[in-house]
């Protein structure tokens, strides 16, 4: 190359500063080596890049035009000393979040922003797992922060948040005209269950939990397919209530379930790799801690 970071970082303190004389002190370096490194890039280049005007130095519009370039390779440069700075006292580049889908995701929208406001080398991957996977990815050591439902054995773990699952049918089911549903109800109608991401696969609605003796089920992959298979009528469904709270759905219904109407399923935070994790995944863990004590107390 031509030209090297150094000569940039001068041109733009110049640009910056407005004349080469407070360029130098910012950079504490003399008038003349500025002058001379300025001189050679201009050389290197072809072009004039600086025109004095008193004790003014400007920019020519060619300069300008070229700076605008160079700035964000700058910026990446700066990027990867602070990164390497991070990395050298053991500050990961990425962590992974295993997050049960039962869990609210937005718990973690204002932690993560905060985290990344200050981390600005570290990247977040959000794993949403189920049931038996989100134990696995505990056990595997996959994942450096994990939400999950039930602690997991020889792993401790905190009380991170409550999921109310409610039941829900579409406004044009038939269990939609009935004002009080009894056990009996459900069991000749379709069921909308959660298939178990895991590998020891089970189809199960919240690890086991609930009423599953309808005689016929239809098994999906996640709530979001769970919602859209019950408002379109295909069968009854138990729904985290902050996913119906966020839809909004008119096409929904929320039934009166004899001595079933809703339960809670508590969700916690585990550190997978324990004394193992690195300095951001223990920042983030304390920030969603922190969050979640300041929503409870409210």
């Amino acid at each position: 190359m031509k030209s090297t970071l150094e000569q940039w970082i001068t041109l733009q303190e110049v640009d910056k500063s407005g004349s080469i004389q407070a360029a130098a002190a910012s950079l504490n370096k003399s008038h003349t080596t500025l002058i001379y490194s300025i001189k050679k890039l201009e050389a290197q280049l072809g072009i004039k890049l600086l025109e004095i005007s008193g004790r003014r130095a400007i920019l020519t519009k060619h300069a300008k035009s070229l700076l605008r370039r160079a700035e964000s390779m700058v910026e990446q440069a700066r990027d990867l000393e602070d990164m390497s700075q991070q990395l050298s006292v053991g500050v990961e580049s990425e962590i992974t979040v295993a997050m049960d889908h039962l869990c609210d995701p937005t718990l973690l929208y204002k932690p993560m922003k905060e985290f990344l406001k200050v981390n600005t080398t570290t990247s977040i991957q959000i794993v949403e797992t189920s049931l038996s996977k989100t134990s696995e990815m505990v056990t595997n050591e996959e994942a450096d922060i994990a939400i999950i439902t039930l602690p997991v054995t020889n792993y401790p773990a905190q009380v991170f948040s409550l999921t109310t699952m409610i039941p829900v049918v579409s406004i044009t089911h038939p269990l939609a005209a009935q004002d009080y549903v009894c056990i009996q109800d459900l069991a000749i109608h379709s069921q909308v269950v959660i298939r178990d991401l895991g590998s020891v696969s089970s189809t199960v609605e919240g690890k086991n939990v609930g009423w599953l003796k309808a005689n016929q089920r239809i098994t999906v992959d996640n709530f979001d397919h769970a919602f859209r298979a019950t408002e379109q009528g295909l069968g009854f469904c138990r729904l985290p209530e902050h996913i119906i709270r966020k839809r909004n759905s008119e096409k929904l219904k929320i039934i009166k379930i004899e001595q079933n109407e809703k339960y809670q399923v508590p969700l916690h935070i585990t550190l997978p790799k324990r004394s193992k994790t690195g300095l951001a995944a223990k920042t983030f863990y304390e920030m969603l801690l922190r969050e979640t004590y300041t929503l409870e107390h409210k």
